[in-house]
């Protein structure tokens, strides 16, 4: 087990949220909270469906504690050599997860469930105000969790380049359209 993995686990039986590097704040949270929120105007724009905005929001991510925990066990553990069984239906590329959330055991399950399935958690934490910076993504007042299912667009792209630690930038968005 990795010093990370032991640090998230020694979080989650103390019924706290994990503190690493994925953790984002202050003008880093606003810098990509800004960054999917162009990368979701990009992947909508390029939609050629008529679908209500809504339920296109809803195809590209898992929105709330319960829908994030629904999908994450619908999909198969990971084995050690990071392959899994059998292929889900949908998979979540990662977790935006608001630190604010109280009480704290409504989440407590989901770095462990996450961790299961390899999905990255990426935690929003702004003076309580995390949940409601999460549902502006998704046009709700707010939200707890939201998770980003692996579609292959311009959603993905971004948060892949957050997960690799690169800078987001307008050029990512210019390749996609």
């Amino acid at each position: 087990m990795t010093a990370r993995n032991k640090a998230a686990k020694n979080n989650i039986l103390d019924g706290s949220v994990p503190q690493q590097q994925d953790c984002y704040e202050g003008e880093r949270l606003v810098h990509v909270l800004k960054s999917i929120q162009r990368g979701v105007e990009s992947a909508r724009a390029l939609a050629e469906n008529s679908l209500p905005e809504k339920v296109w929001l809803k195809q590209q991510f898992a929105i709330g504690v319960n829908d994030v925990t629904r999908v994450l066990e619908r999909m198969a553990p990971t084995v050690e050599n990071g392959s899994s069984a059998q292929s889900p239906c949908v998979r979540l590329q990662a977790i935006l997860l608001a630190a604010d959330c109280n009480p704290k055991w409504l989440i407590k399950h989901l770095p462990t469930l996450a961790l299961s399935r390899k999905v990255p958690l990426m935690i929003v934490r702004d003076d309580k105000k995390g949940s409601l910076r999460l549902g502006e993504l998704v046009k709700l007042k707010t939200a707890i969790a939201i998770g980003v299912k692996a579609r292959g667009n311009a959603i993905n792209q971004i948060i892949q380049e957050l997960l690799d630690g690169d800078e987001v930038n307008q050029g990512a968005l210019l390749e996609v359209q």
